[in-house]
């Protein structure tokens, strides 16, 4: 049989996203395949991207964001880097290079628009048959879903942000 790598999306309004595509990358890297790990509108000063960096050097890891929220229309400098980000990880995706190719936020910088959802497609069109790819964010498109093979929805139940306990290093940062 024929290897065929699949797309998963991790969506919805709930926490989790990213650490499933985590733990995915990691149990990828694991068993021996290799892994890039692309973060969109976050800067890369996170704790994953530390954890990655200085301790799994099986997973290359890069991000493609300023590491801001935008709010109103999203700079040059923003829809650049990201524009520069989805094209090498299209790169990336049609060479079979990687095994496993994460796209996290990916969907959050379509609705900020610093991405075009046709690219986004293009994408997926190109994305050579071994590498399995994953995307990330609220809010996933109806047309990203329809070309999913798995999609899980995070569905928040209860969070303690509404105590107003904000974000905090280790983990949600």
């Amino acid at each position: 049989m024929k290897k065929t790598g699949m797309i998963h999306i991790y969506t919805g309004n709930g926490k989790g996203k990213t650490t499933a595509a985590l733990g995915l990358a990691l149990r990828a890297a694991g068993a021996g395949m290799k892994v890039f790990f692309a973060q969109f509108i976050k800067g890369g000063r996170t704790s994953e991207a530390l954890a990655i960096s200085q301790n799994l050097p099986m997973i290359k890891f890069k991000a493609f964001g300023m590491g801001r929220f935008i709010k109103g229309l999203p700079s040059p400098a923003d829809v650049a880097g990201a524009g520069a980000g989805l094209a090498e990880c299209g790169a990336i995706a049609a060479s079979g290079e990687f095994d496993l190719l994460v796209l996290d936020e990916i969907f959050p910088a379509l609705r900020a628009g610093l991405l075009r959802e046709e690219d986004l497609k293009g994408l997926i069109l190109r994305k050579s048959q071994k590498t399995e790819l994953v995307m990330t964010g609220r809010d996933a498109p109806d047309s990203m879903i329809a070309a999913a093979d798995l999609v899980t929805e995070m569905k928040e139940v209860k969070h303690y942000y509404e105590k107003g306990i904000r974000a905090r290093k280790g983990i949600e940062l």
